[in-house]
């Protein structure tokens, strides 16, 4: 059987997991009757919830006698990782852009490599019934990015397929009627080589990515490289240190993919992507071979962590309420479990054995492990995000850049570059396409970004669209301006009370309600002016002869701002804390007593006159 290997690659909200649905159902995935719900290869809860692709899945169709391997993958720039690693699975990508937007920063990103890894591309413009679709001027600016990305001859030659993902149409001139995705599939198995067909060659296969399965432990994934393997094959999993010796095992499952399932098969080929069993110390990177020809494949390279954080055992006056894993060895164990999946990501130990050092590509590579965690029942506490700072060539310090784009209305630009200025943005770029939409295009210190998307949603009264990915390392950008107002702290422990609350709302933003549990340190909201303010929310009315304590119930308080964990992590200072449980999500400070806090502020002044 003839076979295709491709990766759909795409920015996020270009319609990548829809077009899959659509490729599934047209190629006779499912029966005519079965009921399939929208994004189907969404399947992690959080990507439902989000309604964007954390982690790249495979899937195969059969079209005309020919198997189609697709892998669908992520489309924002934090989950770069998960796109670098399965590109060394496939033969082509089929690369989606939107018929309004055009290429944007995730485009030229995921292009990027797959261009420099020779794979060959072919261009679905999508969307090209949106209301202010123009397929000629995206068509025109994807061919000046792949310019721009020095393809060679044959990769600029890439075929265009114009349609609509979410109704399942496409064609190959607009000219012509949209009609199913057959032109489509047609051309994926015209242009898109065949994979390594080296059957008599001993087997070699490199792992992209590992599953996990409770009764056949880890299962190794990837494309057959050359020979075929055999259930019960013995096979040798070749380490990344070439002095240490290879772990010999025997392949005790092999499936393959059919539709959205893995299917058993006791055999397969050069060519096939497979799933493997039977090698416990398995990690993506590493190949597998027969015993008699340990011929080591070049391993995957994944760009460097940008932004860390530390994460800390919860050592909050709550600790151990709401999580069922709280202690540093859980919480070690499971970090260590996640370097296994996730190769964007990197933890190292401190000095402290309660304390880690977490870097990933952005703040929602990050929240998104926090989440995950929270949700499985983990307590822990995360620090304020920063920057990974490199020395240059002559020792000068160097930090991260992005690439910022943002589309906004007219009537916000000024306001959009007025916040940047202080964040030391620097525009590249300003197009305005008549849409009523400007496009600017920014270089900004990563830092520069911390705290900015609630910041710019409220600016552009929630109209505004931004995107970034990382760009390069620069010079250092100096000193940035923090939060401009303060935060009320509790001073004491407790249950907070609607009398003290409607006291405080007056001058403040809060983020607590009557009723929740406080502690001395504990955030409870935003000041309306600069510098923290010490507060008590579980004041009670002092009771007279002439008022009742029922009184009470006819105060009326604004609902609290709900903070998200992305929200929390743009929002804290270097001397705050979140405190993540799997019921809550809370800010303190690290020292909680006012009294240490007011020493060590002391102090400060007193290094800071002396300096």
């Amino acid at each position: 059987m003839q076979i295709r290997n491709i990766a759909i690659i795409a920015h996020v909200d270009h319609g990548k997991t829809t077009l899959v649905d659509k490729m599934l159902r047209q190629a006779g995935a499912f029966r005519d009757n079965q009921v399939v719900e929208e994004r189907v290869m969404d399947s992690n809860p959080l990507e439902k919830e989000r309604g964007i692709t954390i982690l790249a899945k495979n899937t195969a169709v059969q079209w005309k006698g020919t198997k189609i391997n697709i892998v669908d993958t992520p489309g924002h720039a934090d989950f770069g990782g998960e796109v670098e690693r399965i590109l060394r699975m496939v033969d082509g990508v089929l690369l989606v852009v939107d018929a309004f937007d055009g290429p944007m920063p995730q485009t030229r990103f995921v292009l990027r490599k797959a261009l420099a890894l020779g794979r060959t591309p072919i261009v679905m413009i999508n969307k090209i019934d949106r209301p202010g679709a123009d397929p000629h001027r995206v068509h025109d600016e994807v061919l000046d990015l792949f310019i721009e990305l020095e393809a060679d001859e044959s990769q600029l030659d890439f075929p265009t397929v114009y349609g609509s993902g979410r109704d399942g149409t496409s064609t190959l001139s607009l000219e012509a009627p949209l009609t199913d995705l057959a032109p489509l599939f047609e051309t994926i198995v015209a242009k898109v080589p065949p994979p390594p067909s080296d059957a008599a060659a001993p087997f070699q296969m490199l792992t992209s990515t590992i599953d996990y399965s409770s009764y056949l432990g880890r299962l190794a994934i990837g494309r057959i490289e050359r020979g075929t393997v055999k259930v019960g094959d013995s096979v040798a999993l070749l380490p990344m240190d070439p002095s240490k010796a290879a772990e010999r095992g025997r392949v005790t499952k092999l499936y393959a993919y059919q539709g959205l399932e893995r299917v058993e098969v006791t055999e397969a080929g050069a060519g096939e992507i497979v799933a493997l069993a039977g090698l416990e110390g398995v990690e993506i990177g590493l190949t597998v071979t027969h015993p008699d020809t340990p011929e080591r494949l070049e391993g995957i390279a994944v760009e460097e962590p940008t932004i860390s954080v530390e994460l800390l055992v919860n050592n909050s006056p709550f600790a151990g309420k709401e999580g069922r894993f709280v202690t540093s060895r859980q919480i070690r164990e499971r970090l260590m479990k996640e370097l296994e999946r996730n190769v964007a990501l990197k933890v190292s130990d401190t000095d402290s054995t309660d304390r880690w050092e977490v870097s990933g590509r952005g703040e929602l590579h990050l929240s998104i492990l926090m989440e995950t965690m929270r949700r499985e029942g983990y307590e822990f506490q995360v620090s304020r995000p920063r920057v990974i700072v490199k020395a240059g060539p002559s020792g000068e310090k160097l930090e991260p850049y992005e690439e910022l784009m943002i589309d906004v209305p007219d009537e916000f630009v000024g306001t959009v570059i007025e916040k940047l200025g202080p964040r030391k943005g620097e525009m590249l770029e300003m197009k305005n396409p008549g849409q009523g939409m400007v496009r600017l295009m920014y270089r900004i210190p990563a830092r520069g970004l911390f705290g900015y998307r609630s910041e710019f949603l409220t600016d552009t009264r929630g109209t505004g669209i931004m995107h970034h990915r990382f760009l390069e390392y620069g010079t250092w950008a100096g000193m940035l301006e923090g939060r401009s107002r303060g935060v009320l702290v509790s001073m004491e422990a407790g249950t907070i009370v609607a009398f003290a609350l409607f006291n405080l709302s007056e001058r403040a933003d809060l983020f607590v309600k009557p009723g929740e549990p406080v502690y001395e340190g504990m955030v409870i909201g935003e000041n309306a002016r600069p510098g923290d303010m010490d507060v008590n929310p579980t004041k009670e009315k002092k009771l007279t002869n002439m008022r009742s304590k029922g009184a009470d119930e006819h105060i009326v308080l604004e609902p609290p701002r709900e903070l998200t964990l992305e929200g929390a992590l743009e929002y804290i200072e270097d001397d705050e804390l979140i405190e993540i449980t799997p019921q809550s999500i809370r800010l303190r400070k690290r020292l909680l007593a006012a009294s240490d806090r007011k020493r060590v502020s002391r102090e400060a002044k007193k290094e800071r006159a002396n300096a």
